[in-house]
């Protein structure tokens, strides 16, 4: 696995001079940051050695490297999934090929369904726990000493004072966030009332298909975190409708820019 990994490090770093400090991770429908971002160098996924390669329509499936708020910063345009076919080690290797291109944080955003019945379609979530209802851990089978421990704590999986400073700017910008735990199903179907039911009472405000593998590895290896989720659609009883993706695509798009604000303006503050 190691070689795998360094060999596509070496393939990229062959391909862009960009030392980034941070790594970004686009969800469905939000992969507007990257206007933001002042592009030095893209690399199409299917060229890196050994990256899966994204079937999600709503994803474009390219590394962009560039500066955002001052930083030099990698993000993925399009990121993988289980539901796709791949495995939870093949879904978070790039965030191992971030670590060792240099990353000292991760940002993921991601659409979810909101199950909390508070929220309202559109809502803002800055994710502080998870829960993994994922059918396996990205980190089952043999360690990688080198990139982290065999039993890594999950006491603290999203960073404290990121968290802290995103509410800190959404405040000063008039944004209205709330703060949550995300619960991570495999998917491709959305969730029956009963599930929404069921993900409300073991304690989650949000549910999606992603970033709980991806923030595991990244803990694994010590990388901070700091992850948003828009909430694209409500699991709340008296409130669930039927839902398109192109419905989910749709809400995550009215809403990005408030969390580019939030995610651009974070990053300038570090």
């Amino acid at each position: 696995m190691l070689n795998r990994i360094q060999e596509a490090v070496d393939f990229i770093q062959s391909k862009t001079q960009v030392k980034p400090e941070f790594g970004i991770i686009l969800g469905t429908g939000l992969g507007g940051l990257v206007k933001e971002i002042e592009i030095i160098d893209e690399i199409p996924y299917e060229q890196i050695p050994n990256f899966p390669v994204s079937t999600v329509e709503s994803h474009k499936g390219r590394l962009i490297f560039g500066v955002l708020g001052g930083k030099h910063v990698m993000a993925m345009q399009g990121r993988f999934h289980y539901y796709e076919g791949y495995s939870l080690q093949e879904v978070t290797f790039p965030v191992r090929v971030m670590k060792l291109l240099g990353i000292g944080k991760l940002f993921v955003s991601n659409a979810s369904g909101g199950v909390n019945p508070d929220f309202e379609v559109g809502e803002i979530m800055i994710i502080n726990d998870h829960i993994n209802f994922f059918p396996g851990n990205p980190l089952i089978g043999k360690n990688l000493d080198e990139l982290g421990p065999r039993f890594p704590d999950m006491s603290d999986p999203y960073d404290t004072d990121l968290i802290a400073r995103a509410v800190a700017i959404a405040a000063k910008n008039g944004i209205k966030v709330s703060q949550g735990v995300y619960l991570g199903l495999t998917g491709p179907t959305l969730e029956t009332p009963a599930e929404y039911k069921f993900v409300h009472i073991v304690g989650a405000d949000a549910v999606g298909m992603s970033t709980v593998p991806e923030v595991i590895v990244a803990r694994h290896m010590e990388i901070p975190t700091f992850a948003i989720s828009i909430i694209t659609d409500l699991g709340v009883p008296g409130k669930i409708q039927k839902v398109s993706v192109q419905d989910v695509i749709e809400v995550a798009s009215r809403q990005e820019p408030k969390m580019t604000l939030i995610m651009k303006e974070l990053i300038a503050s570090l």
